[in-house]
């Protein structure tokens, strides 16, 4: 059985994503079609879509100018799950708390960007997150925070805040899960964390 991946790849670390994307299909005998989304027309191909970190005002543009944001908004009508990290949880929030963010209203709530500092404030830490055994080694690098939630599950906290959030068929996070050798956040947002 194959899985067409969608990542959008304006920014972020697009690679370390299609990794982690295989690593978590091949853990259910699946294997994972990873293609590069920068214009439209490729949306439709996907069953599941990654929204990578970045620069959320420069991602947005790019997704309104290029027609993909009405494709990726069609993507989750359909129910097909889509995971945002960093910026990208950002681009999908419903109040991104920025004007310059055209954001896509997928994930009901508000964020705050770079709410746990600057680049220099990166750390990791060790979350509990719904749906996982054992906690996750998330990185947070200029991370943004989820301000408040409406009606969505909270899948981790960090600090008192929520993180980690599943809306419908979107899971968004604030830190970068791609960034360590770990693929469950994949996997419990594209498989839904069942292990065969």
């Amino acid at each position: 059985m194959t899985t067409r991946a969608g990542v959008v790849a304006v920014q972020g670390d697009v690679s370390e994503h299609a990794d982690a994307i295989r690593r978590a299909a091949a853990s259910h005998g699946v294997e994972a079609d990873v293609v590069e989304i920068r214009q439209s027309g490729v949306v439709p191909d996907c069953d599941i879509l990654l929204l990578p970190g970045g620069e959320s005002t420069a991602i947005s543009r790019h997704l309104h100018r290029e027609g993909i944001a009405p494709e990726i908004e069609a993507h989750v009508a359909d129910g097909k799950p889509v995971l945002a990290t960093c910026a990208g949880l950002i681009v999908a929030a419903a109040d991104p708390n920025d004007d310059r963010v055209d954001s896509l209203g997928l994930v009901d709530v508000t964020v705050e960007r770079n709410a746990f500092g600057r680049q220099a404030d990166s750390f990791e830490a060790p979350l509990d997150v719904t749906g996982l055994d054992e906690p996750f080694p998330a990185v947070f690098i200029r991370a943004p925070v989820i301000d408040s939630v409406g009606d969505v599950e909270v899948l981790a906290e960090w600090d008192g805040r929520a993180v980690a959030v599943r809306d419908g068929p979107v899971v968004a996070t604030s830190f970068h899960p791609e960034l360590t050798d770990d693929a469950r956040i994949h996997d419990l947002a594209f498989f839904e964390g069942e292990v065969d």
